[in-house]
């Protein structure tokens, strides 16, 4: 893979790591606002479910961001995305258009954004990245 290529990756892994790490992070900081969306689907634990998803979103975001365990994170955000669009922004139709318009807004963005880590899991993490590092590692120590 050429060196631009790897740039390129390396770029789009930041910038897909950067929504999860603060989303995560204010999660984590303050729950409330989460645990009320996941109560209002229908879900047990609201409060414990908001924290386990802050906690998901941080690490997978540091993940994608240092390069990680990238094809096995692309596939968990992917569905994640997916799973999060279907039951938190598909179901709710309400008599407000501008809450309409956001949730269509969000379901196009997860489902995009899917289709993001599908591509980034499938490519891997590029050589800027610890995937590649410990692959190298490996190859040395195979010698």
């Amino acid at each position: 893979m050429s060196n631009t290529n790897n740039v390129l990756i390396l770029l789009a892994r930041i910038l897909l790591s950067f929504m999860f790490i603060l989303a995560g992070f204010g999660k984590i900081t303050d729950a409330a606002g989460t645990a009320g969306m996941i109560a209002g689907a229908g879900l047990p634990a609201a409060t414990l479910l908001a924290y386990v998803a802050g906690l998901f979103e941080l690490l997978t975001g540091l993940a994608v961001l240092t390069g990680f365990q990238v094809r096995i994170v692309g596939w968990l955000l992917a569905g994640f995305c997916v799973f999060t669009a279907v039951v938190f922004h598909l179901p709710y139709a309400s008599g407000a258009e501008l809450v309409n318009i956001l949730n269509q807004i969000m379901v196009m963005k997860n489902i995009t954004l899917a289709g993001a880590y599908i591509l980034l899991a499938t490519v891997g993490a590029g050589a800027y990245s610890i995937d590649a590092r410990r692959r190298g590692l490996q190859a040395v120590a195979a010698r």
